[in-house]
């Protein structure tokens, strides 16, 4: 799969953020994908996640919140988070109007994405791909920030690692459990929050991010 990287930048309220589309020949989907609290669209593994997708088949769409882009230390508020995925979410269909959509992001951004899907107009969006969703603080075991998920009717798909400390292993599964045939747990083999992985007990040979992107693309062909 032949695969090419096309730059730009558009408008939200505050001014202009920066996009990424990570774009591939005979591409069967695209992907608008936010990224964490703590690392922009340009972090090694967001890289890597948007590089592997590519590679499959899967055409990704990363891009800054607001906060990032100015440097901001504090994440923007919902409201401003949801508005500029609903842009990102505009450009990729301009960018790929011919491929089913979905959407999802690492952290922070998949969360985002999540209430953006419920409050905002995406249109037709196939499914959400949510990695290392973050279900509650490190520390403090929670379920209520997965409560507004019980309203989404797409089909969602949960890639966390099992080792990642702002998701509880008993956590998660009951939430999953909870949202019955529309979503999908996988758990990736040693790989904490930030896909951090244990190579000596690792039992799987590939990377993380093989891992990641084999199921994710499963995910989307099975929707498309």
């Amino acid at each position: 799969m032949t695969t090419s990287d096309v730059t730009g930048r558009f408008r939200v309220a505050s001014g202009e953020v920066s996009w990424i589309l990570n774009d591939a020949t005979d591409a069967v989907a695209v992907l608008v994908f936010g990224h964490g609290a703590g690392a922009n669209m340009r972090h090694a593994s967001m890289t890597s996640i948007a590089t592997e997708l590519a590679r499959r088949g899967v055409a990704v769409l990363r891009f800054n919140f607001p906060f990032m882009e100015d440097a901001k230390q504090r994440v923007d508020s919902r409201a401003v988070s949801t508005a500029t995925v609903a842009a990102a979410v505009a450009k990729a269909r301009d960018l790929k109007r011919q491929l089913p959509l979905f959407l999802g992001g690492h952290s922070f951004g998949g969360r985002m994405a999540s209430h953006a899907v419920l409050d905002r107009d995406l249109g037709d969006v196939r499914g959400l791909v949510f990695c290392s969703f973050p279900l509650h603080p490190s520390g403090q075991p929670a379920i209520g920030r997965a409560d507004h998920l019980d309203s989404i009717v797409a089909p969602m798909l949960f890639l966390s690692g099992t080792r990642d400390a702002l998701a509880e292993r008993e956590l998660l599964e009951s939430v999953i459990e909870r949202l019955g045939a529309r979503a999908e747990l996988v758990w990736l083999d040693t790989a904490d929050h930030s896909y951090k992985v244990l190579k000596r007990s690792r039992a799987r040979s590939d990377s993380v991010f093989d891992e990641l992107a084999d199921a994710a693309v499963r995910f989307v062909n099975r929707l498309c």
